[in-house]
């Protein structure tokens, strides 16, 4: 069965699936980080706030699967990505990991003791595990676009000749802005679901705003990307050659990010429905159509991180230090075996977790009160 797939072939699935799993982490636990980021302004009572908490405390957990996935995949597909991307983006990992850490921590410990000040304090600890992974994302994809300052040696040993600060560039910021909007309004559209009375009504407030902004802030982004940023064009490439980044020719061109979109129209499609989807999203929360605009928000979100994957293809993550030394898709991968391999055991178990996920949502779909929380002071968070 392997032969029917050759090299070429596999290292383009598998890009196609680290783009599945990036959005699946995105869907899955974007909700969740949006949920945290809004908690102190859609929650103004000790009593209000617990509800907001308890309508992702049973599934936060799970939904970090998401992240592992794609974190595993990229160790185990893309050697040469990982090791440059979690080495060179070390610091702002290290900020993505003690967010994610105060999370679980804020959750178990805000109900310990009764006093507001106490509690107060932690919830602003779970703004900021909403709001730091959803910013900082946002400024790693906003680099990756413009390329990471990175070279090999003709050992293949990679440099990282980049700092923290760096990475903190007017169009990163701006790619942040828009993963934090994005995010916010994913988290907004799913309270709307899960809460009632006065957090709802808060929640669709931020829905709409949020869509608006994920709009204008995306567009703008792309407005720039477009006229303001150069692009990696990839010459001598062989598709199925080994995986070294250093038989290759890249070169800088004005514009170069739309070159796959003049090639292929059809692609316009992505980031279309990033843009269209956050305004359906933003219109449907204002008429109270709740559900439709949490599914319109997802492909919103969909075609927005897709839209990086297909402006950069095939590079998967470009070098500024030195452009020919960017990674490709077709030179930055492990071996055909391996990843055959992957893709069978992924067959295999990634439809075991969709739908053990799906049950899990199923069982524990429902709205959380504010009465459900007060008459619930030692069973929920």
């Amino acid at each position: 069965m392997m032969e029917l797939l050759d090299y070429s072939t596999l290292r383009v699935i598998w890009w196609l699936l680290l783009g599945a799993l990036l959005i699946g982490f995105a869907l899955a636990d974007g909700f969740d980080l949006g949920v945290a980021s809004l908690l102190t302004l859609a929650g103004r009572t000790d009593s209000q706030r617990r509800q907001i908490i308890n309508t992702v405390g049973p599934v936060w957990e799970g939904n970090q699967v998401w992240l592992i996935l794609g974190g595993g995949a990229i160790f185990a597909a893309w050697p040469a990505l990982y090791a440059l991307s979690f080495s060179g983006f070390y610091l702002a990992m290290f900020l993505i990991l003690l967010a994610l850490i105060i999370r679980p921590v804020a959750f178990k410990f805000r109900s310990k003791r009764p006093e507001a000040a106490w509690r107060n304090r932690w919830d602003w600890a779970l703004v900021f595990s909403g709001l730091v992974p959803a910013l900082i994302c946002g400024v790693a994809m906003g680099n990756v676009l413009q390329g990471v300052p990175f070279y090999y040696d003709t050992s293949l040993r990679p440099f990282y000749t980049g700092n923290l600060i760096g990475l903190l560039n007017p169009f990163a910021l701006l790619a942040g802005l828009v993963s934090v909007a994005m995010l916010i309004t994913h988290g907004a559209l799913y309270l709307t679901l899960k809460t009632d009375a006065l957090v709802q009504a808060r929640a669709q407030r931020y829905a709409v705003i949020g869509g608006w902004v994920s709009a204008l802030l995306f567009s703008s982004a792309g407005v720039w990307l477009a006229l303001g940023l150069e692009g990696y064009q990839v010459s001598e490439l062989a598709l199925n050659g080994p995986s070294n980044p250093l038989y290759k020719s890249v070169s800088l061109v004005q514009g170069g990010l739309m070159d796959n979109y003049a090639s292929y129209p059809v692609l316009w499609v992505v980031p279309a429905l990033g843009v269209s989807g956050a305004a359906v999203a933003a219109i449907l929360s204002a008429l109270g159509r709740f559900g439709m605009a949490f599914v319109a928000n997802k492909l919103s979100i969909t075609g927005i991180i897709a839209s990086v994957g297909v402006s950069l293809f095939p590079v998967i993550l470009p070098s500024s230090t030195n452009p020919n030394h960017s990674l490709t898709v077709f030179d930055s991968s492990s071996s055909h075996v391996t990843l055959f391999i992957m893709l069978v055991c992924t067959i295999i178990f990634l439809p075991m977790i969709l739908a053990y996920t799906a049950w899990v949502y199923k069982v524990l779909w429902g709205r959380v009160s504010e009465a459900d929380v007060k008459a619930n002071t030692t069973q929920w968070y």
